[in-house]
């Protein structure tokens, strides 16, 4: 039977990957076998494309570094380069259950941490029964600072996260501002509007320290400092005040603080923060110039702006602007970020856990080296790669080269921190199991089944945790890893019914289409717009709209940011890419260290090194240099990644993880 006539069927799914557009899909199986990925036009924002990550999936799934089964460290091996043995469920699941109640009854639940993030997981997948689990043993719990918390709380903070604008609705606006965001390496779905937009009149802004794709296509790209935001939404909003162009009678009605926010703004005349941005100043006072005088004017915020010591107060006074405008209250106009709120989920465990310590995720290395009363005995990581993904990796590395921690690690590939652990856990990929996938920039909820059965003896997470949760003697009759058990615990019974009305599809109960001001309020306590929120004034070390200078060095003068590429999702799917990834460098900066292309180079700073070669860019700034976040250990010469580099320090919102603070030397070597 040639490949044609095998019996071809196509399955309905949803993509559950870290991106906003919650893309659904069409997957075609041939003998049970994944042979084509497509997006479909369930959900309309999908409009029958998706990106190559999500395209070639099916390499991933069936990659050569697929757990296909449990494993077991073998005695002696030592961490990090440990030899492995099979092993069947029953006996890794004893082993791990035995630990785990081992260390519950000596020392108490809190020498366990669970590491996870849920950023790639469906509804069922993360805080699920995983939770449950955790929650009745006592576990140590985890503060998730790696993504969006400066974003989630200078959101909140100003407008209660009221719902931002439609991807779709972006072809409304007369200018759209897109800063700290790339749509074409982590939401291509919207960079199609853009495109529309810009062909219909619309003036594209991009800020970024780098020239994206959408910064090249830009009417004006503004190329600032990493770390500089606030100074220049700051100076956008003083600019505003100043030349008469601020809507105070929709300040006055709708916003709160407003005095004291234009008197913080106007600290920031346009050559000051020329000076902190390293931006001309006519082209900070074009780029108020253009949003002021669209009648229809749009923000979107991205992440990127987060990943600083700034960051909250960067993304405050960011989203700031569109009140100070006027911007409010027209189909496209307002500002965007994302709308995971969309849909509301009730608590989907009966365990309460919030009486036990809680440490910061971007602290993980003190955790397992430093922490005490009691130490850390088992680390458990799933639904992550922490010696990836998170900052200070040398600190990181001891943690788990210690021989007195029990390490499980739960993954669906042989991950760098999986090569650390004590037991490995082979997982399911979104295509083999049920799960529930709600976006956060696309507003649609999206019922997921199996496409494949389980590669190997994988399993899901529901089912692993509820195993281990009666192993060590928490599950109750009451409990259930039933998929639609979970869901219907985890929705209101009108969300149900939407979904089953759609197909396995739902769109918000106001539509897929909010009119900020129209019909979408803020959801803070008295309905207004907080500028000098409160809880964000006593939370800023400094105070809210403060700068703190920038942490670059004699010795350490360059700074190093590690945005997203077109490659990975964080890290996932880092194991498809071997070759060497090179650090990005402006030619400037290259000359002036006698670097020219594939030079062998050394990055270093007090926090360790990376070994890799040199890449002269055009779309770099001077003073910055580029290594992607998301590499793994074998795309550079010294098995270390750009996070070796960054510090473990906090942004003053959120305790947002700073990437973008890291400051290095590069030499030839």
């Amino acid at each position: 039977m040639n490949k044609l006539e095998k019996k071809a069927v196509i399955h309905e799914s949803a993509c559950p990957l870290d991106c906003p557009d919650a893309c659904s899909l069409d997957v075609t199986v041939e003998d049970g076998r994944i042979t084509a990925i497509a997006g479909s036009h369930r959900n309309p924002i999908t409009a029958g494309f998706i990106c190559s990550k999500v395209r070639h999936y099916d390499e991933h799934v069936y990659h050569a570094t697929r757990l296909l089964s449990p494993l077991i460290r073998v005695p002696g091996s030592k961490k990090g380069e440990a030899a492995f043995r099979e092993a069947s469920w029953d006996e890794a699941l004893g082993l791990v259950a035995d630990k785990l109640k081992e260390a519950r009854d000596t020392k108490g639940g809190e020498s366990i941490l669970p590491y996870h993030y849920g950023g790639s997981n469906g509804v069922l997948t993360e805080n699920s029964t995983d939770f449950l689990l955790w929650g009745r043993l006592g576990a140590t719990r985890m503060l998730e600072t790696l993504c969006a918390a400066p974003t989630g709380a200078a959101a909140s903070g100003l407008y209660g996260k009221m719902l931002g604008v439609a991807f779709d609705d972006f072809v409304h606006a007369d200018c759209i501002v897109v800063w700290g965001a790339n749509p074409h390496a982590s939401h291509i779905h919207l960079a199609p509007f853009l495109k529309r937009a810009q062909g219909d009149g619309t003036k594209l802004i991009v800020v970024d320290p780098r020239q994206t794709k959408a910064a090249k296509a830009a009417d004006l790209h503004i190329a600032l400092r990493p770390g500089t935001d606030v100074a220049l939404a700051l100076a956008v909003a003083h600019w505003l005040f100043q030349n008469d162009r601020a809507d105070r009678a929709f300040l006055a009605e709708h916003a709160t603080g407003v005095e004291e926010f234009e008197r913080r703004a106007s600290a920031w005349p346009l050559e000051r923060a020329a000076e902190v941005t390293g931006v001309p100043a006519q082209d900070i006072e074009a780029l108020a110039r253009m949003y002021a005088d669209a009648e229809t004017a749009l923000v979107r915020c991205g992440w990127g702006i987060e990943r600083n010591r700034n960051g909250g107060s960067g993304v405050a006074a960011v989203l700031a602007l569109p009140a100070v405008a006027g911007k409010f209250g027209k189909r496209g106009g307002g500002y965007t970020m994302s709308n995971s709120r969309a849909f509301l989920f009730r608590p989907r465990v009966a365990a309460t856990w919030d009486a036990t310590r809680m440490i910061d995720m971007n602290h993980l290395g003190r955790a397992l080296n430093e922490l005490d009363a009691p130490s850390i005995d088992v680390l458990f990581v799933y639904n992550s790669n922490p010696l990836t993904t998170v900052t200070d990796q040398e600190h990181i590395r001891r943690g788990l080269e210690r021989e007195d921690l029990f390490t499980v690690v739960y993954d669906q590939v042989m991950t760098d921190t999986a090569k650390f652990a004590d037991v490995v856990l082979p997982a399911t990929t979104f295509l083999e199991h049920h799960d529930l996938r709600s976006g956060y920039g696309a507003m649609v909820l999206q019922v997921a089944e199996p496409a494949i059965a389980p590669v190997g003896l994988s399993r899901p997470n529901y089912e692993v945790f509820a195993e281990l949760a009666d192993r060590v003697g928490v599950w109750t009759d009451e409990d259930s890893a039933s998929p639609q058990a979970m869901i219907e615990r985890s929705l209101a019974p009108e969300v149900i019914t939407a979904l089953n009305a759609g197909d396995g599809i739902a769109m918000p109960a106001k539509g897929a289409h909010p009119v900020q001001f129209v019909d979408e309020f803020p959801g803070t306590a008295d309905g207004k717009i907080h500028l000098v929120a409160s809880e964000l004034e006593e939370e800023a070390p400094h105070g809210l709209y403060h700068f703190t200078e920038d942490p670059a060095t004699e010795e350490f003068p360059l700074a190093l940011i590690s945005p997203a590429t077109e490659r990975t999702i964080s890290s996932s799917l880092g194991e498809q890419y071997g070759q060497r990834v090179p650090l990005a460098m402006h030619a400037d900066d290259a000359r002036a260290r006698g670097i020219e292309e594939g030079t062998p180079v050394r990055i270093f700073n007090d926090l360790g090194e990376v070994r890799t070669v040199a890449r002269i860019a055009t779309d770099l700034r001077p003073g910055v240099v580029f290594m992607p976040k998301g590499i793994w250990a074998h795309n550079t010469d010294n098995g270390r990644t750009s996070n070796a580099l960054c510090p473990s320090t906090s942004a003053d919102l959120g305790k947002g993880a700073c990437f973008n603070d890291a400051r290095v030397q590069v030499e030839a070597s």
